[in-house]
């Protein structure tokens, strides 16, 4: 959520009837829901410590954390805000800039495109790299989770000890990081982070007349508290989905997808829909929540695959090949120095 929704008119929150409150991008409890019924749903393949009824309690409430961590300091949070959403026009353009379907290998390379359509990282956001980067780095924690048992099962002695607790600190890091990709990725199922039109419509071509009231935090936070719960979310999680395609791509596609709800979302609240008592707001609400906790769960899975051909150390040893016996890594994962 950016800094402007944090306290958002109780005006605002009349207008659907509920009480106000603070709330966060989806909110504690739509970035609790994401996270636990991601976790929950993991298939056996993935290793047992992030399927335990602990990580799944901790990741419930690491989910929350990109969110709690507002309100650090001017570089904390000048960095760090633009990281929660993207804003896409009615194009398919970032802010009437570089085409999205376009993503740019780098960051750098997205700022540039945007400074040349006249705008910045800082204004249009950048949800898709925060992503990536967080799934990047989840890729190379299990990666280096599956040398510290491969190789602690061989090792002796000293070393055989250095591998478990290193395996015991990967494991306490990993859930750590997890939470960021599981933050993150809850944002992307909410249509208001990917739209140009993010809290009411805004000054831009307005045929249908939309809203322009305050609709961000209301919705995402004491709406969805109030109609969304983990069972009705569960049940609405789509099935396990690889595309085969590079992560940078699923990445796009997914916020895409989260767009394509944008005008249903403000028809939907035009229409009354999200007034106390009518299913259909609910109904959306769930699935937009089942939708980001779906797509967590598979990005953890397929992290999981990935680290099977990965590398670690320095110098570099593969996976594969400590997992194989045909390398030990103590060098490359104490170091020589």
């Amino acid at each position: 959520m950016r800094p402007a929704y944090r306290f958002a008119a109780v005006a605002a929150v009349a207008a659907i009837c509920l009480t106000p409150v603070v709330a966060l991008s989806w909110g504690n409890t739509g970035h609790r829901i994401v996270g636990t019924l991601a976790v929950e749903s993991l298939p056996a393949e993935v290793p047992g410590f992030l399927r335990s009824k602990q990580a799944i309690a901790d990741l419930g409430e690491l989910a929350r954390e990109p969110d709690r961590s507002k309100g650090s300091g001017k570089i904390h949070d000048s960095n760090r805000d633009p990281a929660h959403y993207i804003d896409l026009g009615d194009t398919g353009k970032v802010m009437d800039g570089p085409a999205f379907a376009d993503m740019p290998p780098t960051r750098a390379e997205y700022e540039a495109s945007l400074r040349a359509a006249n705008t910045d990282t800082w204004k249009a956001g950048y949800l898709q790299y925060s992503i990536v980067d967080a799934w990047q780095q989840l890729v190379k924690d299990f990666a280096y989770w599956r040398v510290d048992l491969a190789a602690g099962k061989r090792a002796k002695g000293a070393q055989k000890a250095w591998y478990k607790r290193d395996r015991e600190r990967r494991e306490a890091l990993l859930l750590a990081n997890l939470a960021n990709l599981a933050h993150y990725v809850g944002d992307g199922s909410q249509p208001l982070h990917t739209s140009v039109h993010h809290n009411g419509w805004g000054d831009y071509p307005n045929p249908e007349g939309f809203t322009n009231e305050r609709v961000h935090v209301p919705w995402e936070g004491t709406y969805v508290k109030g109609v969304v719960t983990p069972a009705a979310a569960r049940a609405a999680m789509p099935a396990f989905s690889d595309c085969g395609c590079p992560v940078e791509k699923r990445v796009v596609a997914y916020l895409t997808r989260t767009n394509g709800y944008v005008i249903p979302f403000y028809r939907l609240w035009k229409d009354g829909g999200f007034q106390p008592g009518d299913a259909r707001g609910a109904t959306f609400a769930t699935e937009r929540v089942a939708a980001g906790a779906a797509e967590l769960r598979d990005m953890i899975v397929l992290a999981w695959r990935a680290s099977a051909s990965s590398k670690v150390g320095w110098p570099e040893v593969s996976v594969a090949d400590v997992e194989s016996g045909k390398v030990d890594p103590w060098e490359a994962m104490v170091g020589k120095d």
